[in-house]
């Protein structure tokens, strides 16, 4: 039975645990979206939503909190001016967790872990769609330009 049981070690001494939660969250809130096995993305996703959580007031209190729990000060002001107003609204919920199958070599869940409102996929999709229209046009008007110089070849030729 779980009872009682706040946390999932992670099989990890709590110094390395401490490190391994600060740099997995900086590295979510730098990229907005990380790959990770399951165990950790759900031991990461209560440190981060509770950080996101404190970014949504902005006081003096609050920045030390956070910026005592992640690496780079940089990512904490983007957390305060940036990711935190865009989840104003929200009343938590912050992230979600995208499963991906079974790794290979150990078998371990691997997981998706990003933000709720990372949109860089549909942008990503869009951008490659437009390249591959344009690559298309691009050979139909190499094909339409062959075609016109082989036809005035042909009547030469007769």
């Amino acid at each position: 039975m779980k009872h009682r049981r706040g946390f999932n070690p992670l099989e990890r001494m709590a110094a390395h645990r401490k490190a391994l939660h600060r740099s997995m969250v900086t590295s979510l809130f730098r990229h907005e979206r990380i790959r990770t096995t399951k165990a950790k993305a759900l031991e990461i996703r209560r440190s981060a939503e509770k950080l996101i959580t404190r970014a949504k007031e902005d006081t003096v209190h609050n920045r030390r909190i956070v910026s005592s729990r992640l690496f780079d000060e940089g990512i904490v002001a983007k957390l305060f001016t940036d990711i935190a107003k865009r989840m104003k609204e929200r009343n938590g919920g912050y992230t979600r967790i995208i499963k991906l199958g079974e790794r290979q070599g150990d078998a371990a869940d691997v997981v998706i872990l990003e933000l709720v409102d990372y949109k860089l996929d549909v942008d990503g999709e869009e951008k490659k769609a437009k390249k591959k229209d344009a690559a298309a046009k691009d050979k139909k008007e190499d094909k339409a330009g062959k075609k016109e110089k082989s036809k005035p070849e042909k009547a030469a030729a007769e």
